[in-house]
C-alpha cells in the first residue's frame, strides 16, 4: 500500500509501540489518526507534530468512538493502514497461592479490552477500507494487529493476557481469509519483551531477568523496531494472514 499522501489510523498512539508506528508512518508521507485515551500526552504529541495527526479520543471497545476516528479519517484522505495497539494486561494466577480463583471480572475486562477491542477495530476498519479504489494488486489496505509472545509462551500470572493474545493470533489467517474479497489484508505481529514506558519503569534486576532469555541480541526491543516491522507489513502487499515473532529469539519460560 501506498502511505505517501494516504491516511492511517493508529491505536494506543499516544505511548510506546502505537507512538513509535504513528511517529514512523508520519515519516513516511502518511497523515495519522491517533487513536487513544490519553489526551493530556495526545496534545503533546498533537502539538510537536502539527496537521500531520489528529488525535481522537478513542476506546477501542466502543463503536461509536471507533466510528468517530473513522469519520476523522475519511475527512483526511483515503484510509489505507492501520496498526492497532491498545491493550493492557494484569497479573493473576488461575488459582492465587491463598486458594484464591481468579477474578472472573478481570479475566473479562482484559478479554474485552485486548481481543473484542480488536476485533471491533478490525472489522470497522476493514468496511472503511473497502470503500478504497484498489491498487494495482487489487488491494484496498492492510491492518496489523498486535500479540504477543505471551500467546504461545504464556507465564505464571498471563492467563488473561496469553488468552487475549492467542485470541488475536487465532483471528489473523480468519481475518486475512474472510476480507480477501474486499482487498484488505491482515498480519499480526508478536512481540518478546520491549522497552516500552511502561517497562521503563519496573526494576534493572527485574528487566535483567526478562532479557536473559532472549537470544540476541542480549536486549529488549525497541518500539522504533515494532514501528518498522508495521510499516513494512503495510507497505509489502505479499504480506497476509501472518504472525511474526519480534522476539530476539525468546522463548518465555514458566516465570
Amino acid at each position: 500500500m501506498e502511505l505517501e499522501g494516504n491516511v492511517a489510523l493508529v491505536t494506543g498512539a499516544a505511548s510506546g509501540l502505537g507512538e513509535a508506528s504513528m511517529r514512523r508512518l508520519v515519516a513516511s508521507g502518511a497523515r495519522v489518526v491517533m487513536c487513544d485515551l490519553n489526551e493530556e500526552r495526545a496534545k503533546g504529541i498533537t502539538d510537536e507534530l502539527g496537521d500531520k495527526v489528529l488525535f481522537v479520543k478513542t476506546d477501542v471497545r466502543s463503536e461509536d468512538d471507533v466510528l468517530a476516528a473513522l469519520g476523522a479519517a475519511e475527512g483526511m484522505g483515503e484510509l489505507v493502514g492501520v496498526v492497532h495497539c491498545a491493550g493492557a494486561g494484569i497479573a493473576a494466577r488461575t488459582l492465587g497461592r491463598d486458594g484464591t480463583p481468579h477474578p472472573l471480572d478481570d479475566f473479562r475486562k482484559i478479554i474485552e479490552l485486548n481481543l473484542v477491542g480488536t476485533f471491533n477495530v478490525l472489522r470497522l476498519t476493514a468496511a472503511t477500507m473497502a470503500r478504497n479504489e484498489p491498487n494495482e494488486s487489487g488491494l484496498r489496505g492492510a491492518i496489523v494487529n498486535t500479540a504477543s509472545i505471551a500467546a504461545f509462551e504464556g507465564q505464571i500470572g498471563q492467563i488473561a493476557y496469553g488468552a487475549s493474545k492467542a485470541g488475536i493470533v487465532g483471528m489473523t489467517i480468519i481475518a486475512a481469509r474472510d476480507l480477501a474479497a474486499v482487498g484488505v489484508r491482515t498480519c499480526t505481529i508478536a512481540p518478546g519483551t520491549m522497552f516500552t514506558p511502561v517497562m521503563a519503569l519496573t526494576p534493572e534486576p527485574m528487566r535483567d531477568h526478562l532479557v536473559a532469555s532472549v537470544a540476541a541480541p542480549k536486549r529488549m526491543g525497541a518500539p522504533e523496531e515494532f514501528a518498522a516491522l508495521a510499516l513494512h507489513i503495510i507497505e509489502n502487499d505479499y504480506l497476509n494472514g501472518e504472525t511474526i515473532r519480534l522476539d530476539g529469539g525468546n522463548r518465555f519460560p514458566a516465570k
